[in-house]
């Protein structure tokens, strides 16, 4: 691409600059390849956030991540967390509370932006095992959570004095370095370019915030689309017509992932799963020598036989509950339902951009309180997380009178769940722009970028159910829902990142060459960053 595709004529905010990747595992992997194709033209760098990626020995956890970085682009500076990664563990190792108070202060006047500093720790699941089932890591103490915190912000502060790049490119919002490198960059003015999610098709379109809520720019493409004629949004009220027409509205974005699965694996194939991770692990810990790391710090390397144990337990649990069980019970035809689907616990939808909303059986209780009498909740579990939450959950669910945990896989598509419901609750999830869609209403508890539609009310306060549930029912939504389709193109492209993902895995290993389609998709990115300068220019210079 650099040699026939990337010029200052094509590509002008993205030409000449100092240009930093910020790369975390599966997510870096499409990175390496613009990485190799922008160099020619700028001064490029990648940050690797992760503790375990960049300390360990090479295995296959990291082959094809930062070691691909390492040994086939030697010239590319490589920044990381691991000189931090060890004296963290030698400050804790000390005793007592290794941080700096004084330190700390300042960070929380300077640097809370977007986020308190106790926000801004919500955003790894290395933090907050309080908030979730994942049990190979450990709940961290006060002093870790602070030292941590403290010596990343130093680290980033570093880099950026360092480095001093023109702008930061990224791929993903989760993980503490990224919450610190937001406000570090903020604070100099250095643009810091990640994906939102619209949940319209594949497509996405540039955050400037880490998507923490809605980027002001993309705020005044949608209200400029407010503005036009239905002519004038034709093909996007046609699009929506045709959504509310369809019998399978699940974005084709999940085709193929966990989220679209409804039957049981094979056990053969849950056995080799296991036997998969089994290898992994024996690779990653004895045939890597990783494993005398691992012993240093259970906040910053999950331990193996936790691990193990935890996903033997979902793939057991996962079987038992996608056939007729006493957790989960059938919607009863004709009752007056609102319709709740849970969230993968931990993930960044919930914990970057609804970080006082994860505890989600806490939600299910208030909602419950809120709802007209004769009106049932109905919670569906989340395809992704089955296995992996505690079945004593399920049981204080039931406990509330009037929820009913329903079947997940009654339905083989989200659309009767919402048709039939009277509006649909839930924290930032798609079920409330695909009810949006449908003209029907909605709760939402983040700031994601569909909550413009018309229908679908952000609610900050609990106190405020009771009213927003008794609203619920159909709207006439259709130009608010086009305006908010349209303000997506403008915003972004069609980028898709799994497949970039996965087929930049499979290069890697040797499996495929890297193809015309490949560098095609590759170009999107590219074209999806250029574009998300070119808007943020644009409005920077108005405001």
């Amino acid at each position: 691409m650099a040699d026939d595709g990337f010029s200052k004529d094509k590509y002008p905010n993205l030409y000449g600059k100092r240009i930093l990747f910020v790369c975390r595992e599966t997510y870096s992997k499409p990175l390496w390849f613009l990485a190799r194709d922008l160099k020619s033209a700028n001064e490029v760098a990648a940050f690797y956030i992760m503790s375990s990626e960049c300390t360990y020995n090479k295995c296959y956890y990291n082959e094809h991540t930062i070691f691909e970085w390492r040994e086939k682009l030697p010239d590319v500076k490589l920044y990381d967390v691991a000189d931090i990664c060890d004296e963290f563990v030698e400050g804790i190792s000390r005793g007592g509370d290794p941080s700096d108070a004084e330190y700390l202060d300042m960070l929380e006047r300077e640097y809370t932006h977007f986020k308190p500093l106790g926000l801004q720790l919500m955003a790894s699941q290395e933090n907050t095992k309080h908030y979730h089932y994942r049990k190979y890591w450990p709940v961290t103490t006060d002093a870790e959570n602070k030292y941590w915190l403290e010596l990343n912000y130093k680290n980033i502060i570093r880099i950026l004095d360092e480095y001093k790049p023109d702008l930061i490119l990224d791929t993903d919002n989760a993980e503490l370095q990224r919450t610190v490198l937001i406000e570090v960059a903020y604070k100099r003015g250095i643009p810091y370019e990640t994906i939102e999610y619209s949940k319209y098709g594949f497509y996405k379109y540039p955050s400037f915030q880490n998507s923490y809520s809605i980027d002001p720019y993309f705020r005044d493409l949608y209200d400029q689309a407010l503005n036009m004629t239905p002519a004038e949004l034709s093909e996007e009220y046609a699009y929506i017509k045709d959504f509310r027409a369809k019998s399978s509205i699940m974005n084709k974005e999940f085709d193929g992932s966990v989220t679209s699965q409804y039957e049981r694996t094979p056990l053969i194939k849950s056995m080799k799963i296991m036997l998969g991770k089994w290898n992994y692990f024996w690779d990653q810990d004895h045939t890597a020598g990783n494993g005398k790391r691992k012993k240093q710090s259970a906040m910053l390397y999950a331990m193996t036989k936790p691990y193990l144990k935890y996903y033997l337990d979902v793939e057991r649990i996962k079987r038992k509950l996608l056939v007729p069980n006493k957790y989960f019970e059938n919607p009863v035809e004709g009752e007056k339902y609102v319709y709740m689907p849970l969230h993968l616990i931990p993930e960044s939808s919930v914990f970057v951009k609804a970080s006082f909303y994860v505890d989600e059986l806490n939600l299910m209780e208030q909602v419950s309180k809120s709802l007209p009498v004769g009106w049932k909740l109905y919670v569906k579990e989340h395809q992704a997380m089955l296995g992996e939450r505690d079945l004593s959950f399920y049981k204080r669910a039931a406990e509330l009178a009037n929820v009913r945990v329903v079947q997940l896989n009654y339905y083989k598509d989200p659309k009767p769940w919402i048709t039939k419901s009277q509006g649909v609750v839930t924290i930032t999830g798609t079920a409330a722009y695909e009810a949006a869609l449908m003209g029907k209403k909605s709760i939402v508890f983040g700031d994601v970028p569909f909550s413009l539609i018309d229908g679908i009310t952000r609610i900050r306060s609990f106190e405020d159910l009771p009213d927003a549930i008794r609203a619920f029912g159909e709207v006439d939504n259709i130009h608010s829902a086009a305006s908010y389709i349209h303000a997506v193109k403008q915003a972004g492209n069609e980028v898709k990142i799994f497949y970039l993902m996965d087929e930049a895995e499979e290069i890697f290993a040797g499996r495929h060459e890297e193809s015309e389609e490949f560098d095609k998709e590759l170009e999107v990115l590219l074209d999806f960053y250029e574009k998300g300068m070119e808007n943020y220019n644009k409005w920077k210079a108005r405001s």
